[in-house]
């Protein structure tokens, strides 16, 4: 399962500090950013098993920084 975060991130050292935070503390999770992106995309993944949203947000608001997830509006717009 992946699940795609907002966030206010924008240093690419941050990021990978981040990145190493997740994969120690939510176990069996992977992630990414795409600070290029508007929304300075985290992308956050766990084979078998759902991500637990609050579980990443609430890791990011310990370092101090806002993430959200952003809805899948594809697929929102699929099942109206």
């Amino acid at each position: 399962m992946i699940e795609v975060f907002k966030t206010d991130v924008v240093s690419e050292a941050v990021a990978r500090q981040l990145v190493a935070a997740i994969a120690e503390v939510l176990e069996g999770c992977r992630a990414n950013f795409d600070l290029e992106d508007c929304d300075r995309i985290l992308r956050v993944c766990r084979d078998g098993a759902e991500v637990d949203p609050q579980a990443v947000i609430g890791l990011l608001e310990k370092s101090g920084y806002h993430a959200e997830v952003l809805e899948d509006v594809i697929a929102q717009s699929i099942t109206s």
